[in-house]
């Protein structure tokens, strides 16, 4: 509000009745208010008490800025963050500025000055913000379909008691290749663009099949290295399977089948996950979505997709479901 403005309606206050001044004193002395970047909060699908539809939701007033609703199912009240990671947060006004950190990847403390809040609170908001990210995966992927493994070192970062020796940050396992301190991350790619990555407990037939059948069409040729656990799932379904062999300086083999868009991705993966020196792997789930959260929107994305995204309500042409 330019100055005019604000003492022309500064002379007006002596106008108002009692009640419309304890009105105006309440909206003034409230919290952080939600109203400057609500316009990017999406609408409420149902009632997250009950699951009644929004036409069994009646407005019921104002709270921080934003619409609060009251069921007429369950007599329950409700707002767009009612249920959700981001509900009870504080410092609102700084959620859109912590989003596009996200959307930069600036590290815990970078984002924490960027904010204006302590460390510890740029980390909290990272998890609660990402949350509902990890799962946003795409649930169907057809045509050519590329799987194939990554690693990332177990750690236990940010935990007091160790039940091995510590290491540096971003270190080397205690054995070579993949032993027991690798968590094996799988990376599943169709040509359209769709995405998903599974962090599994074991690399065995039965995980593998596990995230799998459920996610690849029945139709679907699906592409990666000789590794038998992809064997053993193709057997299983009935799926064209096709096992690609690559030589030295030889990227593709036989035309359009081959891995070397999955391959591509696990190199974006990991040199973006390279800024954190180490993630806990504890928390390894919500930085994977964090990446397939850039890699849909890419150029495109904004603070609104995250805050969306972090309310588990994406939009659903982009998660494809």
């Amino acid at each position: 509000m330019v100055a005019q403005a604000f003492e022309h309606w500064l002379a007006q206050a002596s106008h108002l009745s009692h009640t419309q001044r304890s009105t105006a004193l309440r909206i003034l002395h409230e919290p952080a208010v939600i109203a400057a970047g609500r316009e990017c909060l999406p609408d409420l699908p149902a009632c997250p008490h009950c699951q009644a539809p929004p036409a069994q939701l009646a407005p019921w007033g104002w709270s921080r800025g934003l619409r609060r609703y009251r069921c007429r199912t369950c007599r329950r009240t409700c707002n767009t963050l009612t249920g959700t990671a981001l509900a009870h947060l504080r410092k609102a006004d700084c959620w859109q500025t912590y989003a596009q950190a996200l959307i930069d990847g600036l590290t815990v403390r970078q984002a924490a000055r960027a904010c204006g809040v302590h460390k510890n609170t740029a980390f909290l908001w990272r998890q609660r913000f990402l949350r509902a990210a990890a799962e946003h995966r795409d649930r169907h992927e057809g045509g050519i379909v590329e799987a194939d493994e990554t690693f990332f070192l177990e750690s236990f970062k940010g935990q007091r008691h160790l039940l091995r020796a510590a290491r540096r940050r971003g270190g080397v396992g205690v054995t070579r290749g993949t032993g027991q301190d690798q968590i094996p991350v799988l990376v599943v790619r169709d040509r359209a663009g769709h995405t998903a990555d599974f962090q599994l407990a074991r690399l065995d037939a039965a995980h593998v099949q596990e995230v799998l059948l459920p996610l690849i069409d029945r139709e679907a040729v699906l592409c990666t290295d000789g590794a038998s656990v992809y064997a053993a799932f193709a057997r299983a379904s009935g799926i064209t399977h096709c096992v690609v062999h690559p030589r030295p300086g030889q990227r593709v083999l036989e035309g359009a089948l081959h891995i070397q868009n999955v391959n591509a991705y696990h190199g974006r993966l990991k040199n973006w996950m390279a800024r954190f020196d180490g993630v806990a792997t504890k928390y390894l789930a919500n930085y994977l979505g964090w990446r397939r959260m850039l890699e849909r929107y890419r150029q495109s994305i904004l603070p609104a997709h995250c805050l969306q995204e972090a309310l588990g309500r994406a939009s659903q042409h982009v998660i494809g479901t």
